[in-house]
């Protein structure tokens, strides 16, 4: 993904709520599955990282991502934003 691709997803991110909460629990099978069953509906979400959760949110984020097989767009204090790109139907055009 280049800078200008992730600027771009940046922006939109900016008007989305956080749809998924990592709690103290962390990564569990099942914060992976509720994760990959967000994609099947959209293509860019927003996570929050509440204050119980001990682990480090850039290390979460690479976790989720290699698990769901996305992208980390941002990770600004306790928000990630992931993008995986839907291979029938994409919504999201990228710049290139």
């Amino acid at each position: 993904m280049t800078s200008k691709q992730r600027s771009y997803l940046k922006g939109l991110a900016m008007n989305i709520d956080p749809i998924v909460q990592v709690g103290k629990g962390g990564v569990t099978p099942q914060l992976t599955e509720g994760v990959l069953e967000c994609f099947n509906t959209r293509e860019l979400i927003k996570l929050t990282v509440l204050k119980n959760c001990l682990e480090d949110p850039g290390m979460i984020a690479q976790t989720i991502a290699e698990r769901t097989k996305s992208e980390v767009v941002q990770v600004i204090g306790r928000k990630i934003v992931l993008y995986k790109k839907d291979k029938d139907h994409p919504k999201i055009e990228l710049p290139r």
